[in-house]
């Protein structure tokens, strides 16, 4: 099959190329140490379950708004393993979807108390961007380097999977005795579009009784098994350029929205709109161009949607100080032509990264770290690499997903301790 010469060479490529374009921050210390769990062979013991686990996942379809069957097999499995499990829903008035199927949270934790005190959260999400790609593996033999390939093998069924298997190496090892309630699985829908389902949990918080409060909550993206320090923010803006239609034969007569439009797109390019050490430049994505009615008609109305990676701070203010200097950049292009309709999003997320055994890294792609409000502290981590999620060569290491487990397991520790 030619998906895995092309899956491979990504895999070992975008490792290098990860290290050139993402800068370390720091490395940390801590001293704790999970147990191991490898067999006389030299596999880990739980490597079936992890695949099994990895397997389920990827072959059902999840593209956001049609997360329920996903969602549905989570809460199996885990109930099944002496979890107790909540399905967070989300009302018809909050989703962004246009399907009817119902949309919720999962949320998990070990044991029977209804009312639990979580002290540490594990989070990814369940919903995957489209379109379905069935799952396939280039080897029937398990070994590390073993490639899995489908939609959401990397992004982020990867960091469900070995979050839940971390979970419950440590739990069947006994070192979580007396503490089994003081963690909590979440896996939500729609993180890839709106977040809508970790802004849900974060509002209501699943009206848990009582309502947890978190110390810590990690959260799995990929990461390449590198801790992030932090990650750019992101806003989108939908930009309308306003002319005036005329006969092309005398532009001069009237006014072209697509003319203004691009000059005015070409300046926010050449534009500063935000800088840091840590982060680099703001990007600016321009996703979408439409204008004019015909080649030989002035064009009087154009439009271009943008995605803008966000490199300063604050959290909460630096998507808005960015869009206000894409704002003006424009205007200096003309003052009266353009109609903006900017989301502010967020500025550059925080997270910590001060821990023991860990290489470090920062990502420019967005997560739902700033979408769960409180005072916890924040991890980000997770198997494989963001260059090949999303597209169309989509697979991970078997060796990856295993070092992952044994990295949420040091994870998990070091939070209930810190």
């Amino acid at each position: 099959m030619k998906l895995w010469p092309l899956s491979a060479l990504l895999l070992s490529s975008c490792e290098a190329l990860g290290s050139e374009l993402q800068k370390p921050l720091k490395s940390a210390s801590t001293s704790l140490q999970p147990p191991s769990y490898e067999s006389s062979h030299g596999s880990p013991s739980y490597r079936e379950d992890l695949v099994s686990l990895h397997k389920s996942l990827v072959e059902i379809s999840s593209i956001s708004g049609n997360e329920s069957v996903v969602g549905n097999f989570l809460a199996d499995y885990l109930t099944a393993r002496g979890f107790t499990v909540q399905l967070d829903s989300i009302p018809p008035s909050e989703s962004d979807s246009d399907s009817d199927k119902p949309r919720f949270n999962v949320i998990a934790w070990p044991g029977s108390n209804l009312h639990p005190s979580p002290k540490v959260l594990l989070s990814s999400h369940i919903d995957t961007v489209p379109p379905f790609i069935p799952y396939s593996r280039n080897d029937s033999s398990l070994n590390p380097d073993t490639l899995i390939a489908g939609r959401g093998s990397v992004d982020a069924k990867a960091s469900v999977a070995a979050q839940i298997i971390a979970l419950q190496a440590l739990l069947d090892s006994g070192v979580l005795a007396g503490e089994e309630d003081s963690l909590m699985l979440l896996y939500v829908v729609g993180e890839e579009t709106s977040a809508v389902g970790m802004r849900h949990f974060s509002k209501l918080r699943g009206n848990l009784d009582p309502a947890p409060e978190f110390k810590a909550a990690i959260f799995g993206e990929p990461t390449e098994g590198r801790l992030v320090c932090g990650h750019k923010g992101i806003f989108g803006c939908n930009i309308t350029a306003h002319g005036h239609a005329g006969h092309s034969g005398y532009p001069w007569l009237g006014k072209s929205a697509t003319e203004v439009l691009m000059r005015g797109l070409v300046r926010v390019l050449e534009t500063d709109l935000g800088s840091s050490e840590e982060f680099g430049n703001t990007t600016v994505n321009i996703g979408m161009l439409e204008g004019g009615v015909a080649a030989n008609v002035i064009p009087e109305r154009a439009t271009a949607r943008l995605a803008v990676r966000v490199a300063i701070g604050p959290e909460l203010d630096g998507a808005k100080i960015a869009s206000g200097r894409l704002i003006e950049a424009m205007r200096s292009v003309d003052e009266e032509a353009f109609e903006f309709d900017c989301n502010y999003g967020y500025g550059v997320v925080k997270c910590d990264c001060d821990v023991e055994g860990f290489e470090t890294t920062t990502v420019n792609y967005g997560t739902d770290v700033p979408n769960l409000e409180g005072n916890h502290t924040r991890y980000l981590y997770g198997p494989g690499t963001i260059f090949v999620a999303h597209g169309p060569d989509e697979a991970i290491k078997l060796g990856d997903l295993e070092t992952a487990v044994e990295d949420y397991k040091k994870l998990i520790l070091h939070a209930l301790e810190s």
